[in-house]
């Protein structure tokens, strides 16, 4: 028996219960950045089926749903499989990383989406000096292995 995909508003709610309680290094809730990185998704012209990636993208690697959720969701497989590109796997090589992306697709555009919401001057500006340092330039190398322009 196969159950019919979750709709975008089901995936939305599923994600704001998934990190509810969670917060960004700015101290901010955490579905703000997910919010954002799915409207960026669409502003960019992204399918549904990115922007449901977009609303998971850090499900997994933070924790929030497992796996074993992911593989067993009512989502389609462009969807897990673009959640999957995108979650960093630990000890794994940014390029490594890089290259899954590229080879999802699909993938990269909830990847640039993702990099221009953590690289906002308005988020970074209320890190300290030494983590907003650190983050810009983590985020400019991806950027660059991804071959996006900076933002």
């Amino acid at each position: 028996m196969t159950s019919s995909p979750l709709t975008l508003t089901e995936v939305e709610a599923l994600a704001r219960a998934a990190h509810e309680g969670q917060t960004d290094k700015a101290g901010r809730p955490y579905a703000e950045h997910l919010a954002a990185v799915a409207e960026g998704v669409r502003l960019r012209g992204g399918s549904p089926d990115q922007q449901a990636a977009a609303w998971l993208h850090d499900a997994i690697e933070d924790e929030a749903l497992s796996p074993a959720w992911l593989d067993a969701a009512a989502l389609p497989r462009p969807v897990k499989d673009m959640v999957l590109a995108v979650t960093k796997r630990p000890g794994e090589p940014v390029e490594e990383y890089a290259a899954r992306i590229l080879a999802t697709p699909g993938a990269l555009l909830v990847k640039e989406a993702d990099l221009a919401h953590n690289a906002d001057p308005a988020r970074l500006s209320v890190l300290d000096g030494p983590t907003r340092e650190r983050l810009s330039a983590k985020y400019a190398h991806v950027r660059a292995l991804l071959g996006l322009r900076a933002p």
